[in-house]
């Protein structure tokens, strides 16, 4: 079979599988069976008579052939949807921009970014959807966003090795805090010692390595005690709140933490600073996504004015 005569559901498939970076993840979000996963990339990686995916115990990682395989299959299922829409009546005008961002994003910059693209912009339409950075990651390279979000930890390493590299920008560098219940012994002082945090509970979830957790005060000299593994962050700060334990949230989430929850710095130890960035695929960017990123931008400056 030629490449020319590949199905549009072999291309979604492929493009599914990339961002998801498992097949049963990829069956699971289509509601396909993972058979079914497997013999539409196998008749695609047929067609273009390379390897397009390499198989990993932890799941799959694109080729030099599927990249560029991936790279135009994504601008050409795009420009297939942007015509269904068309043709269903749907505004385009004004163009569409999809973000992701991780998590704690939600709280306070993306409200205001959007917000704020909503009143000089109207015609421009802002979808999102949250994610961890490597879920986010895939899906930029799979196309099926036009920005992400992510945070990023020293030492500050790119987040793939991909080809090309994405395009970051920096849009704040805040140190971590610490939020305790406003009962709590540590929150008579505005910052309190990392030697005061020995024996502490913490309220955190698990990341990809099995020895860190999101929450816990980096770098502590023991084994921390996770009382609650909880990933949303909402509900850890409503639980700190309760008093059941501490967590660490980034410093521009201060104005955000609910009643019952004070924040506070963390004296001694490596100085613990947090990335917020915008990453994206080089090249150009589409002005509706410029648009918004200009407002992530004015966002991420008045929560985090210079000193």
């Amino acid at each position: 079979m030629d490449f020319t005569d590949v199905s549009l559901v072999a291309l979604r498939v492929f493009r599914e599988v990339a961002e998801r970076g498992t097949f049963t993840a990829a069956a699971s979000a289509l509601g396909y069976t993972q058979s079914a996963i497997s013999r539409q990339i196998a008749s695609l990686e047929r067609a273009a008579g390379n390897q397009l995916l390499e198989r990993r115990r932890e799941g799959v990682a694109l080729t030099a052939a599927g990249q560029v395989v991936l790279r135009n299959a994504a601008a050409v299922l795009d420009q297939l949807d942007a015509t269904a829409r068309e043709l269903a009546g749907l505004p385009v005008d004004g163009g569409t921009v999809r973000l992701g961002w991780f998590p704690s994003a939600g709280a306070v910059l993306l409200p205001r970014a959007i917000s704020a693209v909503r009143r000089t912009h109207p015609a421009i339409t802002v979808t999102t959807r949250e994610g961890s950075t490597p879920n986010l990651v895939r899906a930029l390279r799979a196309g099926t966003i036009d920005l992400a979000l992510i945070a990023s930890a020293p030492p500050f390493r790119p987040p793939d090795a991909e080809s090309p590299a994405l395009k970051l920008e920096t849009l704040a560098e805040r140190s971590l805090r610490l939020a305790v219940p406003t009962g709590h012994p540590l929150a008579a002082h505005d910052s309190v010692d990392v030697a005061d945090l020995r024996g502490q509970r913490w309220i955190a979830g698990p990341t990809s390595s099995s020895e860190l957790w999101m929450g816990v005060w980096p770098g502590l000299d023991e084994r921390p005690v996770i009382a609650h593994t909880v990933r949303d962050w909402l509900a850890k700060l409503q639980l700190v709140a309760a008093g059941a334990g501490l967590t660490t949230v980034s410093a521009s989430m201060a104005s955000a933490v609910p009643p019952g929850v004070r924040v506070v710095t963390v004296r001694g130890g490596p100085q613990e600073l947090r990335r917020t960035i915008i990453a994206r695929l080089p090249g150009r960017l589409p002005e509706p996504a410029a648009h918004l990123a200009a407002a992530l931008r004015t966002a991420a400056l008045d929560l985090n004015p210079p000193t």
